[in-house]
């Protein structure tokens, strides 16, 4: 089958950190992608883009789109730490709820990936691997949408509606992880270190299962050709590792001049807990994958993924 008759794959949230990887993934598999974002990326030359609020859409509207643009698989990367009840709604519920209902009008089951978080599970116990049999016990307004939203695509495969499975991924670092969450903040401070301006970096006194989203990346294109139809599947390191040795890391990889950074230990403030950790066995069984890119290569490539001169290897 000639590339431009092989069915696409849509990735919504393209744009993202998790969207970029996937994207970047699928075609150097060489798959078609159709990007899916609510804005474009800087250079869309010769790129598929589409410009679109999912969770506003006319379903019909979308419908349309994917089927013009022969999608047989979607990979929903859409959402993120946003602020306040009704924007979690949005972004986590209203957004998969209009999706399925668009993929409900296509004459087979489209197969959907659903990128979910190891914060669904809630909190854990320190010492805790969470494995799928755990009952979910959000906390906060983003888990507790997360998990509706992963609840939405399993009612809609059993329903018959979709092809479904939701990975439920742990925190991510890497070089399109380079902008967000602790690590990103991190980075954006010690480039503009200097021991005439010195930054303080806090770092929680937690330890966090962290995995490199290039890996989240390639357990989504396993999960796409697997039998996992109905499944969670944790997609993690399966290794809870001190924020404080992640830090010394980055730190390692910059490079600041003396005096340049003063480091100091907190009590966990944050809406990620001070413990998480997941159990990845069934994604070796199921999906045959395991992580293959370590935290010093990751936490390097995230570094490097800042500076424009400096192109990163994927994996």
């Amino acid at each position: 089958m000639s590339a431009d008759r092989e069915p696409a794959v849509a990735v919504l949230g393209a744009t993202g950190c998790v969207g970029r990887a996937v994207t970047t993934a699928f075609t150097r598999a060489g798959r078609p992608v159709l990007e899916v974002a609510l804005r474009p990326p800087p250079d869309p030359t010769g790129r598929r883009f589409r410009a679109l609020d999912v969770a506003a859409a006319d379903p019909a509207e979308l419908a349309g789109l994917l089927t013009g643009a022969r999608v047989d698989t979607v990979v929903n990367a859409a959402g993120g730490w946003v602020s306040g009840e009704a924007e979690n709604q949005r972004a986590h519920v209203r957004l998969v709820e209009n999706l399925i209902a668009a993929l409900a009008r296509a004459p087979s089951p489209v197969r959907l990936v659903q990128i979910g978080s190891v914060h669904e599970y809630g909190p854990l116990p320190a010492g805790t691997a969470a494995d799928e049999t755990r009952e979910p016990r959000p906390v906060s307004a983003y888990a507790r949408t997360k998990l509706a939203g992963a609840e939405a695509v399993l009612r809609a495969t059993r329903a018959g509606l979709v092809d479904g499975v939701v990975l439920r991924a742990v925190n991510l670092c890497g070089p399109d992880a380079a902008g967000v969450g602790f690590l990103g903040v991190a980075a954006r401070r010690l480039r503009a270190a200097t021991p005439d301006r010195p930054t303080e970096l806090t770092v929680a006194d937690a330890r966090r299962d962290f995995l490199d989203v290039r890996d989240l990346a390639a357990a989504v294109l396993a999960a796409v050709a697997a039998p996992v139809t109905g499944q969670v599947i944790n997609v993690g390191r399966g290794e809870a590792v001190p924020m404080s040795h992640l830090l010394d890391l980055l730190i390692g990889v910059a490079g600041p001049p003396p005096g340049a950074v003063r480091v100091r230990t907190a009590p966990v403030d944050s809406r990620g807990g001070d413990w998480t950790l997941v159990d990845i066995g069934r994604a070796a069984r199921l999906l045959g994958w395991r992580p293959t890119v370590d935290l010093p290569e990751s936490i390097k490539d995230m570094w490097a993924a800042g500076r424009a001169d400096h192109p990163v290897e994927q994996p």
